[in-house]
C-alpha cells in the first residue's frame, strides 16, 4: 500500500498560510454567489482531509463520514438556534457531539471488524442517523432546520458582526486553516507515524507494542470531531441544514476528493474538493447528467489516475532514471 506522503511541517503551513492569503482575496474578485461556492469548498476541504486521515494515514475505510458532518451542523443548529448559545462557544460543542458519536460507533465497530466490514458498518450507522434525524421532530424532520442566523461574536470589546453579506466566509476561512492545522500537526506527532506504521503493517506494529485497536479508535474519535468542526460552519453558511446531510451519498464527497487529488499526499483531497467543486458548479444546469458525470470522473481517475492528479503531477515532475546510470545497487554490488 502507498504511505502517505507529505512535505515538511514548516512547509505545509507555508503552503496554508497561501491559502488562507488567496482565500480572502477572492471576495475581491467573485461574485457573491461564487463566494458562497469558495466557503463550501474550505469546508469540504477540512472533510477531505478528516477522511484521508483515517484512508490515507492510517489504513481506516469509513462510509459513514456523513454522520459526523450531519452531526456538526444540526448540533450547531440547535444550539445557536433552540438554545441560544453563542457561535463561538457552540462550534466546539458541535464538534464534541462528533467526536462522542464517532467514540461510540468506532468502540462498537472496531471491536467487531475491520476492513470492508467495518466500512459497511459505519455506513450503517450513518444510515441509522439519517433515519433518526427524518423522525425527530426538534430537528425538522425532511425539511430540516432553517432560518439559520450568521453570528455576532463579541470577544470583550470587539465586536465582529458576519450577518450582513458574506462576512461570515473569512471566519470560514480562518476556522478551516486552524483545523487543516490541526490535521497537519497531528499527522507530523509520534502518534501520527505510529499511524502510518498501523497502516503499513498492522501485525508488525502490534508485536513492536502499538495498540493497533486503541489508535485507529483514537484517530477515527479525532476524524469525527473534525469532521463535525467542518459541518458545524454549514450551519450558518448555508443558514439550513437538512437531512441530505447525514444521507449516504455526502459520505460518498469526502471519497472523491480524496481519491480524485491523491489519497497518498497530503493536500490531495484540498485539490480534490476545489477541482470536483468546479465540476458541479459547471454541470449544475445539467439536470440528471451531473451525477453521470461524477460518476465518469471517479472512474476515470480509479481506472487511469490510481494516484489522483497529485500522483500524475509528481510523476511528470519526478525525473526519469537514465538508462546509461547504473542502479544504486547495482553499484554497490559492484564494487563488493
Amino acid at each position: 500500500m502507498t504511505a502517505f506522503v507529505g512535505a515538511g511541517l514548516r512547509r505545509d503551513l507555508l503552503v496554508l498560510l497561501a491559502l488562507v492569503v488567496l482565500g480572502c482575496l477572492l471576495p475581491q474578485v467573485l461574485n457573491r454567489g461564487l463566494v458562497f461556492i469558495a466557503g463550501l469548498v474550505w469546508i469540504n476541504a477540512v472533510f477531505g482531509l478528516s477522511f484521508n486521515l483515517l484512508f490515507g494515514l492510517s489504513g481506516v475505510l469509513s462510509f459513514g463520514q456523513a454522520m459526523f458532518f450531519a452531526g456538526g451542523a444540526y448540533g450547531a443548529a440547535v444550539l445557536t438556534q433552540s438554545l441560544g448559545l453563542p457561535f463561538l462557544l457552540a462550534w466546539p460543542l458541535a464538534g464534541l457531539v462528533g467526536a462522542l458519536l464517532a467514540a461510540a460507533v468506532g468502540g462498537v465497530a472496531l471491536r467487531r471488524t475491520e476492513g470492508v466490514y467495518f466500512a459497511i458498518l459505519t455506513l450503517s450507522f450513518a444510515e441509522l442517523l439519517h433515519l433518526l434525524v427524518i423522525n425527530t421532530g426538534f430537528l425538522g424532520r425532511n425539511d430540516g432546520l432553517s432560518g439559520l442566523a450568521r453570528p455576532l461574536i463579541e470577544l470583550g470589546a470587539l465586536r465582529l458582526d458576519f450577518s450582513a453579506g458574506d462576512r461570515f466566509y473569512y471566519f470560514i476561512v480562518f476556522a478551516c486553516a486552524l483545523l487543516i492545522a490541526l490535521v497537519r500537526w497531528v499527522i507530523a506527532t509520534p502518534f501520527g507515524r505510529a499511524l502510518q506504521a498501523v497502516k503499513q503493517e498492522p501485525e508488525r506494529a502490534e508485536f513492536l507494542g502499538i495498540p493497533v485497536r486503541r489508535h485507529r479508535w483514537s484517530v477515527f474519535v479525532f476524524a469525527g470531531f473534525t469532521t463535525a468542526m467542518a459541518g458545524a460552519l454549514v450551519a450558518p453558511w448555508a443558514q439550513i441544514v437538512t437531512p441530505e446531510l447525514a444521507h449516504w451519498s455526502n459520505s460518498t464527497n469526502p471519497i472523491l476528493y480524496t481519491l480524485l487529488g491523491g489519497s497518498a499526499y497530503f493536500w490531495g483531497p484540498v485539490l480534490g474538493a476545489v477541482l470536483l467543486s468546479a465540476v458541479f458548479y459547471v454541470t449544475r444546469t445539467l439536470v440528471g447528467i451531473s451525477d453521470l458525470v461524477t460518476g465518469l470522473l471517479l472512474l476515470s481517475v480509479v481506472l487511469a489516475l490510481p494516484g489522483g492528479v497529485l500522483g500524475l503531477l509528481a510523476r511528470w515532475v519526478r525525473p526519469a532514471p537514465r538508462a546509461d546510470r547504473p542502479a544504486a545497487g547495482a553499484q554497490v554490488g559492484a564494487g563488493r
